[in-house]
């Protein structure tokens, strides 16, 4: 599967676990926040490079050892629910988590760009979704006015 990365499109070497579902042997395995609550220190230990899939509706601080983490992925379960990018912006600014932030589930062009400016920089949009036109996204605006965490001065301090 590929994905969009740093804004370039990539193959993606991390692999979605669901819950029930048996660990692979190796690799990147993504597991739900319940799982990783449940078998943390097995698969820190286990895995060098571990994600945690996180629902809109949990908060940073519900993620145990988040710092150890290499990839954290925020579901988006509907377009109009935007809890996951205020759980974006808390982790990078109030957490200071550096890893991988996945923007996954109902994933949309037009919010790529808002998305990148809370701090994703991957997104795996839905399949069958054109990836090329996608990136095009990133450079629709060419001016904000808000801070962000790509550039956390207001407008008026960037003369």
């Amino acid at each position: 599967m590929q994905i969009i990365r740093k804004r370039a499109i990539t193959d993606d070497d991390f692999l979605h676990v669901p819950d029930g579902a048996e660990l692979p042997e190796g690799g990147k395995p993504i597991v739900t926040l319940a799982r990783y609550a449940k078998a943390r220190d097995a698969l820190l230990a286990r895995y060098p490079a571990l994600g945690v899939r996180v629902a809109s509706d949990k908060l940073p601080s519900d993620i145990p050892e988040l710092g150890r983490l290499a990839l954290i992925a925020i579901e988006f379960t509907r377009f109009t629910d935007g809890r996951g990018f205020s759980i974006a912006r808390q982790l990078r600014d109030r957490h200071g988590f550096t890893g991988e932030l996945r923007a996954v589930g109902w994933v949309l062009r037009d919010q790529l760009y808002y998305m990148e400016r809370c701090g994703f920089d991957a997104f795996e949009l839905q399949p069958g979704k054109p990836l090329a036109s996608a990136l095009e996204a990133f450079g629709e605006f060419t001016a904000t006015y808000q801070a962000g965490v790509d550039d956390p001065r207001p407008v008026y301090r960037r003369r």
